[in-house]
Parts: structure tokens; C-alpha cells; sequence
């Protein structure tokens, strides 16, 4: 009556051994470490390794060993992090910057775990410690940018069919156009219908003036604002990684802020500085006609300035900048219909669209350039002393030659790769920010902190383990114990999940595995008791246990289910915290459920399933 088949056994036997191996990297120490990898498709070789270990030796640093990750990285670990944020500098400043650095923290795992995949759980910032910044997106000045942009296009379509205009401006809602006459006006209607088909144009009329109103309709204003957001989370993201973080979080919240997360960042006033940093971009003439060779040994022709490109190749472009970023509306990479490979489709501000025509009409079958341009933080070697400063960085991220004339929206190929066509349309949108930014909250947590918080968290853990395996054995005997047993692997699986999922864990997360400890135990509780009542109505042992689990089975679901909708909604819509705390609810609540009715189930079969009982301890 009371045990399982073969196979059941067996499933439970391998979720068991799962559990056990998928949270084992958890009990082992995580060293403070450095990703070096490469920015400008420079290899990284043996001889990388070498001018590490050789940068790091002449500083006097410790390393304790430099091993090859995945994707082409290189790890190099060590004892502490004072010898990890030294090495930093050191390592920085002997490899230049082709390559990017990176502080880390990496598990110090034997080779059969790693190449099972096994990691251990991701800790939060209030675990980990580092810097939170809440920042919030101006969304009215993105849609006023907007209107300033439409006020130049209108101003410019005018011009161009010959219509007559008193005045073209905007306030923070709608551009205005006023008229001399009502014939110019309908007109201009008509023009402005056709042209800007995405808008609400409205006209009026006083004593002096024929006026047209043009605003954005609701779902292109939403566009708008959308746009600015992910466009500031894209340019917070390149800034962000100028800072060495191996893994940064910066992610939407809400309809227009923004979360920066850094771990292992101590730093504030830096990354105020990051954050503020500006990146441009400038379209430049390549110059063809000119030596590029003299301008290497030093010789730089009149009329042109020395650029390369990311792969080292010097490039000659002409002084005269035709475009920059900031009068880059849009960019999406694409598929040319004409030669069928990548593309990226850019579109301009009225200004920009205008010179952009004039110089591709004069210039038909020559190459043009793009110029990156921003403000780096770099590290030098000065007297044996890593030392900071700010370095404007220029650097041609693409060449292409003008196959026709164009103006407002144009497409640039001869791309290699759609690859290379998406980190284009991304470098051309994420120059600038697209709306202003304010930071409306800070917070910094230290090291010392997180770990604070990890010991204090691991106390109340234990602490409820202890308490509730004491009451489980004490008030139900053998079956507490059982209920102990399952109860203990059941905080395994939750730690094993947690590092398979590699959900985060934060602080509100251990209050919510403490949670689950107490609930865990409350299916068992449901269980006993059915038994206990089986047996008082005069059932034998072995058809109690069977009605016991049988009976409660519905009860222990429906006051599950209700648990998990709620922490659904929690992971949906809430953010940060609020998510850790979810993510083990959830998962707290679906290996609960397992372990106590299967767990539990299978080692009672073990202890009473075999033989005949007379009496049950419970």
C-alpha cells in the first residue's frame, strides 16, 4: 500500500543528487578577480598573459593565477580585494586601451562542477556591496526636443514649396505656424498633412494671423518618450562600462526612470562623472587624393587631420565636419533591398538634412567616414604610480562610399557584418543622451556591509531551522523528523535552483527563504494531522498514512496556489527587493510542495512501508 515504484524512487533519488551538486558552489570562497578582455578585436595570447603577469610583478602584487574563461577572457585572481583594485590600475595601464578590465568576483570551483555548469547564486548589491543610483528621465524636454525638430523641417518644407510664413516656433506642447492670409495657410495645411502624417494640426484665426497648431498624437508622443528612455539606458550602458564592472545592472523602472546598479563600485563621485561624460559622433569626407603615408611619418597635409580606425588602419579625413550626433534623429540597422547586405538606415534633423544634401551632391562615389568621439578615463604608469586622467578618444567606426545624393534619411552600407550593422545603429543613437538625466537617489554599500547583511541573514536562516526542526521532532516524533529531513533538503533545492536560474539574491530574498522555512513544514503539519485523525477514527497505521496524504493533498494545492499567484505578482511588477524576495517565495513554494508531499512520502514509505506496523509514532 504505502511505497512507491521503482522509477518514482529513482526520479526522486536524481532530483536529490541535482539539488545536492547544482548548490555545492555555494560553500566554495569567491576570489576577488579581474576580466581582461578585448574591445578592438586585439587576440588575447599567451604574450597578453605575459605583460600581466610581468606588469604585475614589477608592482609588487601577489596573483595568484590567470586562467582562460569562455567567449576569449582571461580571469586573473587574487588573495584580497586591496591586491584586486591595485592590480586594476597596474593591469590597465600596461595593456592599454584595446583592452577592458573588469572587477569581479569569480568562484574558486574544481573543473568537474564548472563543466557541469554549476555556479553559485548571484548576490545583490546590499549582499555584495556597491553603488544603487535611481535616475530619472526628463520625458518632457525629449518630447519639447521633438517639437524643436518638427519646427525646423516645417520651417525648411515651407521654403521649399514657396510658401509665405509670418513665424515657425513651439512652446513644451505644439509647434505654431502663423499666416498673413487663409489661402497660405490652407496651403501650408495641405503640405504639412502629407509630410507629417504622425501629427494633429489644428488652425485658427485672430485680428492679425492665420495660425496652424501642430502636435504630436498621443501614441507618438508615447513613441517619443519610449525611444528617449531606451536610447538613455543604451548611452548609460556604454558610459557604465568604462567603469570595469563585470556585471552592471541598469535596467527600467517604471515609465521613466532608470536603475544604475554597480557591484563592488565604491566610488560615487566617479560615476556622477561617467554618467555626465559626453560622446559624439561626426561625418567627415575621407580624403583619397592625399598621402596617407606622409600623414603617419608626421607630415599631415593641409586640409586634413590623421584618424584610425578600430583595427589600427590609419584613415586621412578631411577638417570640414558635415554632420554630427546631435543632429541624428534616429538609426536601425537593416538589410539593403539593393545588394542585400547590411545596412543602417540614419535619419536627420532638418539642418543636418540640408548640409548632409548639399555635400553627398558634390561628393557622388566617394568614401565617407564616421567618427566616435568621447572622454575616457585612462590609467598611465607615472613613477611606478598608477595615475587617472581624461582622454578624448576619436576613432572611425565606419567607411562607406556615397552612392547617391541625400538628405533628411539616408543609408550607410559597405558593412562587413549585421553585427557590425547593430553596434553602428547603436554607437549613432547612444552618442548622446537623448533626454537630460537627474539622479534622485543614491545609495553605497560596503563590503564590509554586504557581508554584514550575508551573516546576519545566514544566522536568521539557521536560527528558523533550528527552532522548527525542534518543534517538528518534539511534537511528532518520527514523522517530525521526517518532515526535519525534507525540510533541510528543501533549503537545498532552493539554493540550488536560485544558482541555476542565477536569480538574484538579496536581502529581502533571505527574509523570504526564512519565510518559506516556516511554510515548508506547514503541508507536513496539514499531512500529520490527517493521520492523527485516521488513526483516531480507528483506521490502521498503513491505511492512515494512505488517507493522511491522500486527504490533505487538495488543501495543501489550494493554499499553494494562492501563495504563488501572489508571488507572480510580486516578480511581475515589482523591482529590485521587492524581486528578490519574490524569486525565493516562488521558488520556495514549488520545492515546498515537492518535498513535502513527494519527499516526505517516499522516506515514510522507507520507514513503514515494508513491514507491518501496529503502531505509528506521530
Amino acid at each position: 500500500m504505502n511505497r512507491y515504484p521503482l522509477w518514482k524512487n529513482l526520479l526522486i533519488l536524481v532530483v536529490v543528487l541535482f539539488g545536492f551538486v547544482y548548490s555545492l558552489p555555494n560553500l566554495y570562497s569567491q576570489d576577488p578577480s579581474i576580466e581582461i578582455s578585448t574591445v578592438k578585436n586585439v587576440p588575447l595570447d599567451e604574450n597578453t598573459v605575459a605583460s600581466i603577469k610581468a606588469a604585475l610583478e614589477n608592482a609588487d602584487i601577489p596573483l595568484k593565477r590567470i586562467e582562460e574563461r569562455a567567449g576569449g577572457k582571461f580571469l586573473a585572481r587574487f588573495s584580497g580585494t586591496e591586491e584586486q583594485l591595485k592590480a586594476s590600475d597596474v593591469i590597465a595601464a600596461a595593456l592599454g586601451d584595446q583592452y577592458a578590465v573588469a572587477l569581479t568576483l569569480a568562484p574558486d570551483l574544481p573543473d568537474w562542477l564548472r563543466g557541469l555548469g554549476a555556479e553559485p547564486m548571484s548576490l545583490g548589491l546590499d549582499l555584495r556591496g556597491g553603488i544603487h543610483v535611481l535616475i530619472d528621465v526628463d520625458m518632457d524636454a525629449a518630447v519639447e526636443k521633438t517639437l524643436e525638430r518638427y519646427t525646423g523641417d516645417i520651417r525648411t518644407l515651407l521654403r521649399k514649396e514657396k510658401v509665405r510664413y509670418v513665424t515657425v516656433g513651439h512652446d513644451a506642447q505644439r509647434v505654431t505656424v502663423k499666416f498673413r492670409d487663409a489661402a497660405a495657410r490652407d496651403q501650408a495645411e495641405d503640405i504639412m498633412h502629407d509630410e507629417f502624417r504622425n501629427s494633429v494640426l489644428e488652425t485658427d484665426e485672430d485680428e492679425k494671423y492665420f495660425s496652424i497648431h501642430g502636435s504630436l498624437t498621443p501614441s507618438e508622443a508615447n513613441a517619443v518618450k519610449k525611444f528617449a528612455l531606451q536610447q538613455n539606458i543604451t548611452t548609460l550602458r556604454n558610459r557604465v562600462n568604462a567603469l570595469g564592472v563585470a556585471e552592471p545592472v541598469i535596467q527600467q523602472q517604471g515609465e521613466r526612470r532608470i536603475v544604475v546598479e554597480l557591484p563592488g563600485v565604491q566610488d560615487p563621485s566617479r560615476l556622477k562623472e561617467i554618467l555626465g561624460a559626453t560622446a559624439t559622433l561626426e561625418y567627415r569626407l575621407a580624403d583619397t587624393e592625399k598621402s596617407v603615408q606622409d600623414a603617419v611619418a608626421g607630415r599631415v597635409p593641409v586640409g586634413t587631420k590623421l584618424y584610425y580606425d578600430r583595427d589600427g588602419q590609419p584613415i586621412l579625413l578631411k577638417n570640414r565636419v558635415i554632420i554630427t550626433g546631435d543632429q541624428i534623429t534616429d538609426a536601425a540597422s537593416g538589410i539593403d533591398t539593393r545588394s542585400g547586405g547590411p545596412m543602417v538606415s540614419v535619419s536627420l534633423d532638418s539642418q543636418g538634412a540640408r548640409r548632409m544634401r548639399n555635400v553627398t551632391t558634390d561628393n557622388v562615389n566617394k568614401p565617407m567616414a564616421v567618427v566616435f568621439i568621447e572622454s575616457r578615463i585612462v590609467t598611465r604608469m607615472v613613477d611606478g604610480e598608477p595615475v587617472k586622467h581624461k582622454k578624448k578618444v576619436e576613432e572611425v567606426i565606419s567607411v562607406a562610399n556615397i552612392l547617391e545624393p541625400f538628405g533628411r534619411r539616408f543609408q550607410t552600407t559597405g558593412l562587413d557584418s549585421t553585427e557590425e550593422a547593430r553596434n553602428l545603429a547603436l554607437l549613432l543613437r547612444a552618442g548622446a543622451l537623448a533626454a537630460p538625466i537627474e539622479i534622485v537617489e543614491e545609495r553605497t554599500v560596503g563590503p564590509s556591509l554586504g557581508q554584514d547583511n550575508i551573516d546576519k541573514g545566514f544566522r536568521s536562516v539557521v536560527i528558523g531551522m533550528i527552532l522548527v526542526v525542534i518543534f517538528m521532532a518534539f511534537y511528532y516524533k518520527v514523522f517530525g523528523l521526517v518532515a526535519d529531513v525534507v525540510l533541510v533538503f528543501n533549503l537545498v533545492m532552493i539554493v540550488a535552483v536560485l544558482s541555476m536560474l542565477q536569480a538574484t539574491l538579496t536581502l529581502p530574498g533571505i527574509a523570504g527563504i526564512v519565510l518559506t522555512v516556516g511554510m515548508a513544514v506547514d503541508a507536513n503539519v496539514l499531512i500529520f494531522e490527517r493521520i492523527r485523525e485516521e488513526i483516531r477514527n480507528g483506521s490502521t497505521p498503513q491505511a492512515s498514512i494512505q488517507a493522511g496524504y491522500e486527504k490533505a493533498l487538495s488543501t495543501i494545492v489550494d493554499a499553494n496556489i494562492t501563495t504563488l499567484i501572489a508571488a507572480v505578482v510580486l516578480l511581475s511588477f515589482g523591482t529590485g527587493p521587492i524581486k528578490g524576495f519574490a524569486w525565493t517565495l516562488l521558488i520556495g513554494i514549488v520545492t515546498s510542495m515537492f518535498t513535502a508531499i513527494v519527499g516526505s512520502r517516499a522516506v515514510v514509505n522507507l520507514i513503514y512501508g515494508q513491514r507491518r506496523v501496529e503502531r505509528l509514532a506521530i
